[in-house]
């Protein structure tokens, strides 16, 4: 009968843990997430939406800009999921690289700018509490997150177009 009691004890208690992680989440992340999205709606009306949508179209004309600036506003300004609508600007062709592009930078997004993918958020902040408990600075790992992921979504965009250019091109011939 003292696995009842053992039972009992751990079983609220695991419901027990998962408020207060809750409410540690309530009144710690989910303000600043608040705040920082709000900011970000006031900035594209501020700015206008046309002319937010102009910098898009100018972006998707360069290799550079498609795979980097394109896609980090697309995230900053619309959030996963909606980011990948950015990919409208685009031909056909480019949109699998665009789609790889921005796939690949939502993850390191979150370190700097957590509202806008917020499902990452447990992850990073789980990698970043470890590296702050063995006395690593989260402020170092944000912004270093945040550029690699920049280089990748490059890489990986100008890589996936040259693939998906080979391929139609070897469809072309095939048929």
């Amino acid at each position: 009968m003292e696995w009842i009691q053992w039972f009992g004890e751990h079983f609220i208690g695991m419901f027990e843990a998962g408020g207060k992680q809750f409410m540690d989440l309530l009144t710690g992340i989910v303000p600043t997430l608040v705040v920082l999205l709000t900011f970000t709606y006031a900035m594209i009306k501020f700015i206008g939406e046309e002319r937010v949508n102009k910098v898009i179209q100018f972006a998707a004309k360069y290799t550079l800009l498609r795979y980097t600036l394109m896609p980090i506003l697309s995230i900053l300004l619309l959030t996963n999921p909606m980011a990948y609508t950015f990919g409208r600007f685009l031909p056909e062709k480019q949109k699998p690289a665009f789609f790889d592009s921005l796939v690949s930078f939502l993850h390191p997004v979150t370190a700097l700018f957590p509202y806008a993918n917020a499902g990452e958020l447990f992850v990073y902040l789980g990698i970043a509490n470890g590296l702050k408990e063995a006395g690593y600075s989260m402020s170092d790992l944000a912004v270093r997150y945040f550029l690699i992921g920049i280089v990748i979504m490059l890489l990986r965009g100008v890589i996936t177009e040259l693939i998906t250019k080979y391929l139609a091109k070897r469809m072309e011939a095939n048929s």
